[in-house]
């Protein structure tokens, strides 16, 4: 009798493991549910804020993310608010002309014209161009400038901190494929190559905020190594969109595309069952609760490794499905604000009150992006 019982519970467990296996799986999203997402976001945000501010880091990283939603959408509001916001910075990131006094360390005035904060804008600029019937010169010749002086000097510590690799190396991608100058890719490496030997972690393949952070000089609340949710998001997406814009000839893409895998196999260990990571990655009780823009930022950077087949789909599937799952609920208000975004800082802070009422607008950047390339995957559903 018990062997009868056994043979039938093995045959009941085959059967339903076919049915299951033979099930269409359910997709993540349906394709026209991410573009409406897409556009309430996005909506709602130009309808409460102008585009006529500075061209500043904060607001440049929206703007990426606002490209990536007109490019989906084809909605023309969305081309005309990034060109009126190039227009009223006159196509200049800080705008001094004198380059005697341009500056690359911190600063948030007209001479820092060499620092990164202010050369992120030249990535909306170019894209602008590209995408613009009218091709004036004019919008790309500061970027041009700017990037070509840098270039010249034998300084190679421009990117100092892990933002910057965000702000900048996707301007030299795409002044890259815009003249066909591979010494944008040679210094890329170089620059990139200055950052690494300062910021990363061989251990975890993480790369901490700036020189400051390194551990065991500076650690977690409990003694860990401390990286910053966001600072890992700009890397990690910087990486995706420096492997988006070079050629797969290229000598020094395996480089990249290696140390970009490496991230993938760590912070897929760090999310949260809730799908976001916390502010300080590797250890959640140093600032715990839900975090938007280092959220937004890894999604985005597992989707394009999905999609364009250098991550596997198998092994990271599950990551952006709970990571998108906390988007859509827990990030996004009902009136299309994008919540839980960490204010303007450079580490995790413990204490400080991140809610459904934090916002700004890189974050909101962040998640456009995010979006934009879920509805890439789950158009080839």
């Amino acid at each position: 009798m018990k062997k009868k019982i056994l043979i039938g519970w093995i045959g009941t467990l085959v059967t339903l493991l076919f049915v299951a296996y033979k099930t269409p799986k359910q997709p993540i999203a349906k394709k026209e549910e991410v573009k409406d997402i897409i556009i309430k976001v996005n909506d709602y945000w130009q309808a409460n804020h102008k585009a006529e501010i500075r061209s500043f880091w904060d607001h440049a990283a929206y703007h990426t993310g606002n490209i990536a939603a007109y490019k989906v959408t084809k909605k023309e509001a969305y081309f005309h608010y990034s060109l009126a916001w190039a227009k009223h910075n006159e196509w200049k990131g800080a705008k001094s002309n004198n380059k005697s006094e341009w500056k690359y360390k911190y600063g948030e005035t007209d001479e820092y014209v060499l620092f990164g904060d202010w050369q992120i804008c030249f990535q909306t600029y170019i894209d602008l161009y590209q995408l613009s019937d009218d091709k004036s010169e004019q919008m790309i010749a500061r970027a041009k400038e700017v990037m070509e002086y840098e270039m010249s000097t034998s300084k190679i510590d421009y990117w100092w901190w892990a933002d910057g690799l965000y702000m900048v190396m996707p301007v030299m991608t795409k002044l890259y494929q815009l003249t066909g100058d591979e010494r944008y890719l040679d210094k890329l490496y170089e620059y990139f190559s200055y950052s690494k030997d300062i910021m990363y972690d061989k251990e975890t393949g993480l790369f901490f905020r700036d020189a400051r952070y390194v551990f065991p000089k500076h650690t977690s609340e409990n003694g860990k190594k401390d990286f910053w949710a966001r600072g890992d998001g700009w890397v990690f997406a910087g990486l995706a969109k420096v492997l988006q814009d070079t050629p797969k000839s290229w000598k020094k893409r395996a480089y990249f595309e290696d140390i970009y895998k490496k991230m993938a196999i760590t912070l897929k260990e760090a999310q949260q069952k809730e799908g976001y990571w916390t502010r300080s990655i590797l250890d959640p009780e140093h600032a715990p609760g839900p975090e938007t823009s280092g959220t937004a930022f890894f999604t985005y950077g597992y989707l394009w490794g999905i999609n364009n087949g250098v991550l596997s789909k198998k092994k990271y599937l599950p990551v952006i499905q709970n990571s998108w799952h906390y988007l859509i609920t827990t990030a996004l208000n009902e009136n299309g604000k994008i919540g839980y975004v960490q204010p303007i800082g450079e580490r995790a802070i413990p204490g400080q009150q991140v809610d459904e009422n934090s916002t700004a607008d890189f974050g909101v950047g962040a998640y456009l992006l995010a979006a934009c390339e879920m509805y890439q995957l789950v158009s080839q559903q």
